[in-house]
């Protein structure tokens, strides 16, 4: 190899391999960017965590059910129904649509038995119970008329209304941030270090030459100078003392 091509090889510097040994000081090394990062994901998720959101309520109201249980899952799915809800926002003269109320609701049995819990969340305690009584009495009322008088439906229970919201505030938002934030700054730490070419250590030039190194020289600063200098001055006037002496 010519020492032309020894120069090329030279500037094409192979990409750094990272290795258990050098992690702890790449980490070391970058540690303010990962702080950075995670002192901003926690501001984010304190102030997420201090807002205040919309507490909600739930009520539910149980309703029996004598029919097989694919008929049971059919009749599930009319609770949703326009067919109910139209009526229920009629009755309570609700300011939103059948489908917005859809939304609210959700429908299942109790442990895969013929009681069919109907459950509905609301910014109101009072309403979300209203509602849930009210849709329950709407589907027995709209059953025998869709599919006849055969069958067997009935309330067990009244919706009790709930003071108790179900979104208490909690601090997983800060958690989450932080995790996210360690996360995040290790792994721009990783990419800094990646994207930085500088030869930090004499492992690196043998690595990259493909040499052993010999010896180094020292960095030599403004203070290193004079403290040469100085040290130099004293041995020449010792030097020349000694021979005056002599």
């Amino acid at each position: 190899m010519n020492n032309f091509e020894k120069t090329n090889h030279v500037e094409k510097r192979k990409p750094k391999d990272i290795n258990l040994k050098e992690l702890f000081q790449v980490l070391k090394r970058r540690y303010w960017i990962i702080l950075i990062v995670m002192l901003l994901s926690s501001a984010v998720g304190v102030i997420q965590n201090n807002s205040k959101p919309i507490s909600l309520y739930q009520s539910s109201s149980d309703i029996f059910i004598n029919a097989n249980p694919e008929l049971r899952k059919t009749l599930q799915v009319i609770v949703k129904n326009s067919t109910v809800l139209d009526k229920v926002v009629e009755e309570l003269t609700l300011t939103k649509t059948a489908e917005a109320l859809a939304e609210q609701i959700s429908v299942s049995s109790i442990e895969e038995t013929q009681v069919v819990r109907i459950s509905v969340i609301d910014s109101d305690p009072s309403l979300a119970a209203k509602i849930a009584d009210t849709t329950a009495e709407v589907f027995i009322e709209k059953v025998p008329m869709i599919l006849g008088p055969d069958y067997t439906l009935r309330q067990l229970s009244k919706a009790k209304v709930s003071r108790i919201p179900i979104n208490q505030p909690n601090n997983n938002k800060l958690f989450i941030a932080l995790i996210g934030g360690l996360v995040v700054g290790i792994g721009l730490a990783f990419l800094v270090e990646s994207l930085d070419d500088r030869i930090r250590s004499e492992h690196e030039i043998e690595l990259l030459l493909g040499i052993p190194l010999l010896g180094k020289v020292s960095r030599v600063t403004r203070r290193s100078v004079k403290k040469k200098s100085s040290n130099w001055q004293i041995v020449i006037e010792q030097r020349g003392e000694d021979i005056g002496n002599n």
